[in-house]
Formats: structure tokens, C-alpha cells, sequence
């Protein structure tokens, strides 16, 4: 059984993050994803929507800094990265 231990860095953000997830699934053909079972997919299936929502997110991001300038970098020195465990 899958265990989901993500949890995302800004919760408020959680609902459009799920319209993007369907937006770029349901452009690569995958009309009905928020209602298969992912399980039943393919890993190249989910590694595309997956991988496509990753560039949209940093595309968002460039921008962003882009706009802001160099002082928008500090912003991000809260969040909680994650360190690999070994």
C-alpha cells in the first residue's frame, strides 16, 4: 500500500496544485485521472504528468524571481527541505 508522506510547503496551495495535476494529465490524454486508480498506471504515465507539473512549477518560480529580483531568493530560506536519509 502507497504511503504518502508529502506534505506541501504551503497547504493553502494544496487545491490548485490537484486543477494543474488534472489540467496537465488531462493534456497528455489522460482525461479521467483524478479518477483512476494511479496504481493501475504506468510509471512512464504518472512520470509524465508528474515531470510536466515539475516544469510548470519552476517555470512559475524563474518567473516569479524573475519579477521580484535577487531579494525574493531569501523568501525560501523557511522552508523545511528535506535531508536524505541514509
Amino acid at each position: 500500500m502507497a504511503r504518502n508522506s508529502n506534505q506541501h510547503v504551503v497547504p493553502q496551495a494544496g487545491n490548485a496544485l490537484d486543477a494543474m495535476k488534472f489540467e496537465v494529465a488531462n493534456e497528455l490524454g489522460l482525461s479521467n485521472y483524478n479518477q483512476v486508480d494511479k496504481g493501475q498506471l504506468t510509471s512512464r504515465q504518472n512520470g509524465y504528468v508528474g515531470g510536466n507539473i515539475t516544469k510548470r512549477l519552476v517555470a512559475l518560480g524563474e518567473a516569479a524571481l524573475a519579477q521580484q529580483g535577487p531579494g525574493a531568493i531569501g523568501a525560501t530560506t523557511n522552508v523545511g527541505l528535506e535531508t536524505p536519509q541514509y
